[in-house]
This record gives C-alpha cells, structure tokens and sequence, in this order.
C-alpha cells in the first residue's frame, strides 16, 4: 500500500492540510452492492468462496448492512453501507505492537502491509468490523489476474486490510496538484465505491474545504455517525431516511 503524502504548504488546522470526509446519504442508497464490487476490483481484493464465507473468511473493505423497520405485515428492508470510519480516535491504533497501523496527517487511518504481523489485535478492537484477515494466500485464475490494479499491492495472508479511502486515488491527485501548485479541488479524487454508485448516495471530499460538497452535507441536520457514543470520532457521516 501507498502511504498518504503531505503538502508542503501551510496546514488550516492541527489535523493537516486536508480532511478526507465520506457522506453516505441513506435516503439514496438503494442496497445495489455495486460499491462493493468495485472496491474488490479497485483494491485487489480477493474473492472468498462459499466455504471461506461460512467459516466466517470472507473479505470486503465494504460491506451493505440491512435490517427491518416496521411491524409485520407492513415491514420495510433498510440498507446501511459500512466501510472503515477512519476514527480521529481509532481504537484499533494503539493496540497495534508493530505500529501497523496509524494516523496520517490527511486524518486517514493507514495500514502498513508489510509491517503487520497478523496478531488481529486491530481487528478485535475494531467496533464496526471494518477491518480483515487475509486468511490465505490470494489467487486468481488466468485471465483474471490480468485485471488487478498495478497501483495497488497484494496483500499476502497473514495480514489485516482495510479500506483507506483509495489512497492511491488521493495520492495521484495530490501529486498532480502539487505540480500544479494548487490545492486538491473538490471532485478531484474519488474512490471506486463513490465513482461506482449509481444514486450518488456516497461524497466524498476534503472537510477542511468549507465550500466542498462533503464539508456541507456533512454539516446536514440528518447527519450522524455509526456507534457515536463511542467517542471515536469517524470521519464517515450518515444522512438518515427521510
């Protein structure tokens, strides 16, 4: 995995020069898991078998939660996307014996694959379940490995994954800005899971921009966010249904 650079240029607040923030409006959402197809096809995630998926092995950086709401027979099914939340105060870092796991300055919650040893520690004090072990070695059948993503590794088994915003989607656009001499604008970067959803129910954007689409829905009356009274701090906003 890529680590997330910083800009040279003067930061707006302790967290960094940008704030990486996802809206997911829950009146859109729609249940059609096509963000989860394309964050395996983004990110190089392999595809668990109906075997590994009973014993509980199966992988997605991004998962679509439903539930019920109503009393039979005038009962409604819900969907409810989650994905890492990418705290302020993550749990899952300081349990970390190698430091696999850490903050970066854009307020992304990084995971460094060659430096995890695979204790799950993160993994259990994750509260949202955001986070996988890679429980065997990944493989694809020819020709389907000729579909994953260069920019993107392999993770090897052994190790936990997550999602991270499709960092290397944020570090390209980074890169271009800063030769450019500018800031990243909003709509530059846009992870798999937000280009692929056809009801535009996922934003995402830098909070730090005031003007930014996610910094304003963000600030929503609707918004609220997974397990709040945890103090963690997640940089995943939810709008309620309507």
């Amino acid at each position: 995995m890529k680590d997330v650079s910083t800009q040279s240029e003067p930061s707006s607040s302790a967290s960094g020069p940008y704030q990486w923030h996802m809206v997911v409006d829950l009146d859109r959402c729609t249940g059609c898991e096509a963000c989860v197809v394309a964050c395996h096809a983004e990110n190089n995630i392999r595809i668990s078998g109906e075997a590994e998926a009973a014993q509980g092995r199966a992988i997605n950086w991004i998962r679509i939660e439903r539930y019920w709401e109503g009393e039979y027979p005038d009962v409604k099914v819900k969907f409810l996307p989650v994905l890492c939340q990418q705290c302020d105060e993550a749990p899952c870092e300081p349990v970390c014996p190698v430091y696999a796991s850490y903050h970066t300055p854009d307020g992304l919650n990084a995971q460094v694959y060659n430096r995890c040893v695979g204790v799950r520690y993160c993994g259990n004090n994750c509260p949202y379940g955001a986070r996988q072990f890679n429980w065997i070695e990944p493989h694809w059948d020819e020709p389907l490995h000729e579909q994953l993503n260069p920019e993107v590794s392999v993770r090897p088994g052994g190790v936990m994954e997550k999602c991270t915003f499709c960092v290397q989607r944020i570090r390209a656009a980074k890169e271009i800005a800063t030769k450019e001499e500018r800031r990243v604008r909003d709509g530059d970067v846009t992870p798999a899971c937000v280009q692929s959803c056809p009801s535009s129910a996922l934003v995402f954007g830098d909070k730090q921009d005031p003007n930014s689409h996610v910094s304003r829905l963000s600030k929503n009356d609707r918004g609220f966010h997974l397990l709040e009274s945890l103090g963690t701090k997640p940089s995943v906003t939810y709008l309620r249904r309507l």
